[in-house]
């Protein structure tokens, strides 16, 4: 019978005490928090409010039920947004912008109390659309294309100093892409083939006067052979031109001498009086 009651008193003892461990390794785990690589905390206390001071990197103490972490990524992140825009000339241009943000750490307590854990998500689209608005509105359609280091130098530095506004630090702005309407695409095509067109004629002009010109210098040309020959005959008599036509034939008979296919005959009608012999 007392062997029975130590037993009882035993395990009563070791649920006690399993139950207080138990309870001091729920409560030590609730009075730890940890920050990742890359990251902050903002504490929020019960009577004192968002506390302005930032958590680094580690484990961290609080007082459980009257604290809470809220943990902040302040790595440089990419976002990217378009916008549908009218430029100087009332054309519409679709832009593909993309940028690397991250929050002033500093602000972090701030941010939390007006903008929360999304404050990204919030701020750059709507700052994004409205400063590609505002630049693009500054150009006329083909301006965008021949000034494009211009523009996206504009819209960086205004979107910067916009969210400078909201502790929003950007590492780079860049326009990714841009496209016209189709109205305005299409108003191009026609203008290329116009020039082209243009081009095209400008050359044909070109080539007929240059084979004008060509004709007139090959005709000054004969007639300067004709003269020269004519001087010639009438100083040397028509030896000149029995020369050039023996020269002709001696061509012509060396032509007809390297093909296969050519007999000789002899002229005069006694050819054909030996045949019928």
């Amino acid at each position: 019978m007392g062997s029975q009651q130590a037993a009882v008193s035993f395990l009563s003892n070791l649920a006690k005490a399993a139950f207080g461990l138990g309870t001091a390794a729920t409560v030590l785990n609730t009075s730890l928090y940890t920050v990742d690589g890359g990251e902050r905390a903002v504490i929020f206390d019960r009577f004192r409010g968002v506390i302005d001071q930032t958590v680094g990197e580690g484990t961290h103490f609080l007082i459980p039920i009257l604290q809470k972490p809220h943990i902040f990524d302040i790595r440089t992140k990419p976002h990217t947004f378009s916008s549908i825009s009218g430029t100087k000339d009332l054309q519409m241009v679709n832009l593909t912008l993309r940028v690397l943000s991250r929050p002033e750490v500093m602000r972090l307590p701030y941010i939390f109390q007006t903008l929360g854990l999304e404050y990204d998500e919030k701020v750059l689209p709507s700052i994004g659309n409205e400063v590609l608005k505002a630049v693009v509105a500054q150009f006329n359609a083909d301006q965008l294309l021949t000034e494009r280091p211009h523009v996206s130098a504009l819209v960086r530095e205004s979107l910067i100093k916009r969210a400078k506004d909201f502790n929003i630090v950007l590492d780079d702005v860049a326009i990714t892409h841009l496209s016209y309407g189709y109205e305005f695409s299409k108003a191009v095509e026609q203008k290329q083939v116009a020039q082209q067109e243009a081009e095209r004629s400008k050359f044909v002009v070109m080539k007929a006067d240059q084979e004008r010109r060509a004709a007139v210098i090959r005709a000054e040309g004969e007639s300067e052979a004709a003269q020269l020959i004519s001087d010639a005959t009438a100083k040397a008599g028509m030896g000149l031109i029995e020369l050039r036509r023996i020269e002709a034939s001696r061509e012509v008979a060396a032509t007809l001498a390297r093909s296969p296919n050519v007999a000789y005959l002899p002229g005069g009608q006694s050819m054909l009086f030996s045949l019928n012999r």
